[in-house]
Order: C-alpha cells, then structure tokens, then sequence
C-alpha cells in the first residue's frame, strides 16, 4: 500500500531511470492523454509530494497558445498504483499488461505506469492546481511540523485516526502509519483531536517513521525487518499485542482500515 515513503522512493526510482534523458517515446492509455505524444521531451526531475508523483518535464519548444515548455506529469498512486523501470528490451513483470496506463521510453530506459490515477499533464507553474491543498509533506523540504499541529488543531472534534489520514493536515500519512503511530503513542484512533495530550509528539513520531524508511521498500516501525515482525499492531487482527499479549482488533470502513490494541490504546471517555 502505498504511503509517504513508498512515493517518494518510486519518484528517486523514476528519477535514476529518467533523469536528464530526453524521451524516444511514450504511451498513455487514459482518454484524457490518449493523443499526447512526449518524445524529444527531456525529463528534468522527479519528485513526490506526500501521495503525489510529478515528473517535471521540458518541451523540446513551446506547447500551446501560451507557449509553455515547462509541464508536469501528476499521477496518484492510491491503494494500488506502481511506476517501475525496466532495461529496453526487458520484460515488463510487474503487473498485468491491461494495467498498464503509461509508458515513457529513454535510450536507457523504459519506465511503466501501472493503474495509476489522477494522470494528468499541466504546465509546471500550476502544479498548485493539483498539489497545493495538502499540508507539509513529512518528507519534503516544506515540512514544518508546528503548521501541521495547527492544522489537526483547527479540528479538535475530528478524531485523530481520521485526522492524520487527511492530507490536508500533513502529507504522507496511510493506514500503516496511523495504526502504528496511536498504537506507539497509547492514543485510540478514536480519540478527538483536541484530547490528544501532547499532539506535537504525535506529528514528530510520524515523521520520524516516514524518515526511517524512506530509501527502502520493506517498511517497518519496530526496528525488524523480519517477515511478521515489522509492525506493532497493522496487520496483525487477532494476534497478541507486543506489549500486553490482548488479541489486536481490526475494524473497516471503506477502503480505510484501523488496527489497536484495546488495552495499550484505551478507548476515549464517552
């Protein structure tokens, strides 16, 4: 699932396999951009900010009545969305082939968009337009943890779970590291906002969760990197809390998932 870490790793991914190089090709198979055609446009950097991939790119000359070289490739990865790169000539394993949504081509390399959503192609200057309701992304340059504590606190009724999970707060934060977090902090996911005892700690603890997996795929937040024991309480319904031995519960709602323990995570005064 990807989080925070996870986009900003497939947009360095995306950055070694394409940047500076300038297309031979591309393919994008979402009506909106069925018809566009990038090749002789030069990748000039990849970045990600929170959830968000953006590929900046620079037209071999200008695009349009405003004359534009300079756009954007946004692309949302979701529950279920993937960028690989593969040498030219290599097989394309990741996934299905009518997964596929994009394909741009370098002499060097091939990168593939698979289920991708949000696709889209804007000129540089109004990346806001897309980007620019999120709060500070914990791994960005703009993060500024004291903004993200005044955000969550405009909302002192919202509960927290759901709270951290609004990238307009902060930028980043998926289902894993929400359980993890609360569960780390002794805070129940439904406990409102303005209960929360020391919000700032909360916040800190994310971005230092985020920090230390980012340039790894496999995502822990107990320090092992051994199969089953990454995680405190994400994933693990039923099974025994690392620190009293309670059968961790699971609830769904949506696409949106919450592991706790009920005993290290008590649930707020009613």
């Amino acid at each position: 699932m990807p989080e925070g870490d996870t986009v900003w790793n497939t947009a360095r991914v995306l950055e070694r396999a394409l940047g500076g190089a300038r297309l031979t090709g591309s393919d994008f198979r979402v009506p909106r951009l069925a018809a566009t055609d990038l090749t002789g446009w030069t990748v000039r950097a990849s970045a990600s900010r929170g959830k968000h991939l953006l590929l900046r790119l620079a037209a071999p000359g200008p695009v349009g009545p405003a004359g534009v070289t300079d756009w954007t490739l946004h692309s949302h990865l979701r529950m279920d969305g993937a960028w690989r790169a593969y040498a030219p000539g290599e097989r394309w394993a990741a996934r299905p082939a009518h997964l596929i949504r994009a394909v741009l081509r370098t002499a060097g390399a091939v990168a593939v968009g698979y289920h991708l959503h949000e696709l889209a192609l804007v000129p540089t200057a109004e990346e806001h337009t897309l980007v620019g309701h999120l709060g500070p992304d914990l791994l960005g340059a703009d993060w500024d943890p004291a903004e993200v504590v005044r955000r969550l606190a405009a909302h002192p009724r919202a509960p927290i779970g759901e709270a951290l999970l609004d990238q307009r707060n902060l930028a980043g934060v998926g289902n894993l590291y929400k359980c993890e977090v609360l569960f780390l902090r002794g805070i129940s996911p439904w406990t409102p906002v303005g209960a929360v005892p020391d919000l700032a700690g909360t916040v800190a603890l994310a971005q230092r969760l985020l920090a230390a997996n980012r340039g790894r795929w496999a995502q822990s937040t107990t320090g092992s990197l051994h199969r089953g024991q990454t995680s405190y309480v994400y994933g693990r319904r039923a099974q025994p809390c690392r620190r009293c031995g309670t059968a961790i519960r699971k609830e769904e709602l949506g696409d949106r998932v919450t592991y706790w323990c009920p005993v290290c995570q008590p649930a707020p005064p009613s």
